[in-house]
């Protein structure tokens, strides 16, 4: 329909106050691949807006902390805009600050996680570890 604007064109145009889910808010601000990918994180209780576990769809108001388990990483941070639409990763950053506790504990576990043998091996083989295994085979 022509001249017809879709929920997400009407939440990002400009104005007064803006809803947006916390889903929508997580794709926005790229923590998250799909939006159904975060609301499965946020179902799962991989994250906590104020301290609490929070549905998909409660809205996201400047200044909520927001805490994120990404795998092994926890991300806390502070949401300083509203977007419900996907923008490049710059502006993506400017919707959030990252404390610097959290900054701290991340880059911690990153050096902790790398000086473990085998850190991040995918577990694959390289060439020369499957000619080695072969001549192993060969002698057995």
């Amino acid at each position: 329909m022509r001249g017809h604007r879709s929920d997400d064109e009407q939440d990002d145009a400009g104005g007064g106050s803006q809803d947006v889910r916390l889903d929508k808010w997580l794709w926005a601000a790229r923590f998250f691949k799909t939006r159904s990918i975060a609301a499965e994180a946020i179902v799962g209780g991989k994250v906590q807006l104020n301290g609490e576990r929070a549905k998909r769809a409660k809205n996201v108001a400047i200044g909520d902390e927001l805490r994120i388990r990404h795998g092994a990483f926890e991300h806390v941070v502070i949401v300083r805009a509203l977007s419900g639409r996907r923008g490049s990763a710059p502006d993506a950053a400017l919707l959030y600050e990252e404390t610097a506790a959290s900054r701290t504990a991340r880059e911690a576990l990153s050096v902790q996680m790398k000086s473990l043998p085998g850190g991040n091996d995918a577990g694959r083989p390289s060439k020369k570890d499957r000619r080695d295994l072969a001549r192993l085979r060969e002698r057995g």
